[in-house]
């Protein structure tokens, strides 16, 4: 709108005055009422305080849809709400270099805390911790969020499943060795009780008043060792002693063969339970399966580094105090160790993140923990993140407490009176509990986040996927059996000899020719007393006739 007059109110108490597009800045407590005159006579003007502010992209606590360019998210409801209590404009911005603030060693910042150092903003909003070195060249309100440390950030594990996951429990030559075993004992079987004089079917004679008569064929052998493997038991035993001391040995044999198995599929079921866990920084830092790292040049990097230069540090002053000449005897046998009396986890960590390499980005690292490379790769990162990485994605899980944690608050220029106006708001929206409502909706009632299985227990059961492979065997034998009893059928019924045998006992058992029907034995009790009467007269007439009973 032409010759519309906007004052604008800066953190460091100075006017602007904004005609027609151009800003023109005043010194302090200054009288503008030339431009603002001529400014009035054109047209009424409308006085608004308003701030520069400066952010990052952090998702949930500042986010941007890049269609409409609308901003969003924890930290954006926050600066609205403290607006209406304040009664203030702003205008936002994400920071060039995406970086919240980090010193080099010359002592030059980067990132917000560069913006608000070099008075280019008014205000530093964003997941922005509470740093000593921070506080040395802006001012923090008081903390808006909880205490947020860093966090370490795995793949969900996967357990591997098998369908015939009973199989693998014994190696392939074992089960080849048990398979041969197998043929060979009932090969041996049906030897012995062919050749031996005592069998049943060589002294038939002999037996022939025993319940159980059983003879034992090749057929028969076969059968016979592979159902003394199971809970129904073989059967009737050979009559032979040889015999018998075969089956004996088959039942040692299969007994610990079974037992072993039982053994063995227990704790192949169980052992992927049994691993033991990563479930904090110091578990981490005492194996070598799993690597680490963070994002190269990010405050958790700077926290591995350092904390590893303080731990090098100790030592060295340990290692002076030690070898100083200086010292007596007495002093020098104070400080004589067999250990180093200072840990050296830091140190250690860092030179195995510095071997596994640094993400270079956020991307970066999410790819390598998705990678399902024989080396897993876990990512320690600001615990936010992480947790909304985990609450959005149901790949990833959280691993272990946090450590190393530092609350997060809006940044302001130093010496700004906003420090005060925003504390006081804070105070008030903290006592409201509307702190607590964004963060139950920016968290708890997010829109994206997944509903997520829940991880794999120690106290559930066996899975189909392990236990499958049972079902498709009875399958597959009951699959064997309908294909032998249709090679039984036609196998009987295209032999010639067979089917002639078969009519013949057919006729003996009163089967009508030709119809191949099982062979039925006609068993009726014994009866207790019968009559039988015959009339023995001639036909036509007049004999006499005969009745015959028998008991």
């Amino acid at each position: 709108m032409a010759g519309l007059a906007v004052l604008r109110y800066t953190a460091a108490a100075r006017l602007y005055v904004t005609f027609d597009g151009a800003t023109t800045a005043l010194h302090e407590r200054e009288v503008v009422s030339a431009r603002v005159e001529k400014a009035s006579m054109a047209a009424s003007h409308t006085a608004v305080t308003s701030y520069r502010v400066v952010t990052v992209i952090k998702p949930p606590f500042v986010m941007r849809d890049n269609q409409t360019g609308n901003w969003s998210g924890y930290c954006i409801d926050l600066l609205n709400q403290i607006r209406d209590l304040v009664q203030f404009e702003y205008e936002i911005r994400e920071v060039e270099d995406k970086e919240y603030g980090n010193m080099d060693e010359a002592g030059n910042w980067n990132g917000m805390v560069r913006e608000l150092k070099d008075k280019k903003a008014d205000i530093g909003l964003g997941a922005l911790a509470v740093m000593a070195e921070r506080e040395n060249v802006v001012d923090y309100t008081v903390p808006y969020y909880d205490l947020v440390g860093i966090s370490i950030m795995r793949r969900k594990p996967k357990a591997a499943t098998s369908l015939f996951q009973f199989l693998t429990v014994l190696e392939t030559d074992v089960w080849l060795c048990i398979l041969g075993a197998y043929f060979f004992t009932s090969l041996l079987m049906w030897i012995f009780d062919k050749f031996s004089p005592y069998s049943y079917q060589n002294n038939r004679e002999k037996y022939k008043d025993d319940e159980e008569k059983r003879e034992f064929t090749l057929k028969e052998c076969l059968w016979f060792c592979m159902t003394s493997l199971t809970p129904q038991g073989g059967g009737e035993a050979p009559k032979n002693l040889s015999g018998r001391l075969v089956a004996a040995t088959w039942w040692l044999f299969g007994f610990i063969i079974i037992a072993s198995y039982t053994a063995n599929l227990a704790a192949f079921l169980t052992v992927s339970r049994l691993d033991a866990p990563v479930e904090s920084l110091e578990d981490l830092s005492k194996q070598y399966k799993i690597q680490y790292a963070p994002i190269i040049n990010s405050s958790e990097y700077r926290y591995f580094e350092r904390m590893a230069a303080i731990e090098n540090r100790f030592y060295e002053i340990w290692k002076d105090m030690s070898l100083n000449d200086s010292l007596s005897d007495v002093e020098r046998a104070k400080l004589a160790v067999w250990d180093f009396p200072v840990s050296d986890k830091y140190t250690k960590m860092f030179q195995t993140m510095k071997d596994t390499g640094f993400p270079k980005n956020l991307d970066e690292a999410l790819e390598r923990v998705r990678a399902e490379d024989k080396t897993e790769f876990a990512f320690i990162g600001d615990a936010t993140d992480i947790k909304y990485l985990v609450m959005t994605n149901c790949e990833f899980m959280q691993v272990g407490d946090e450590f190393s944690r530092k609350p997060y608050a809006i940044a302001v220029q130093q010496g700004s009176p906003l420090k005060d106006q925003f504390n006081n708001a804070i105070l008030m929206m903290l006592n409201k509990r509307k702190l607590e409502a964004l963060k139950d909706q920016w968290w708890n009632k997010n829109p994206l986040k997944q509903q997520c299985d829940k991880a794999d227990d120690q106290s559930d059961g066996i899975s189909i996927q392990n236990i499958g492979g049972v079902f498709i065997v009875i399958f597959v034998g009951i699959g064997l059996a309908c294909v032998t009893l249709i090679f039984e059928y036609y196998y009987y019924r295209y032999r010639p000899q067979a089917r002639q045998r078969h009519q013949d006992r057919s006729s003996k058992t009163k089967f009508a020719p030709g119809i191949t029907k099982p062979m039925k034995f006609n068993l009726r009790p014994a009866p207790t007393q019968s009559f039988e009467q015959t009339d023995t007269g001639t036909s036509g007439g007049g004999g006499g006739g005969g009745h015959r009973s028998r008991y």
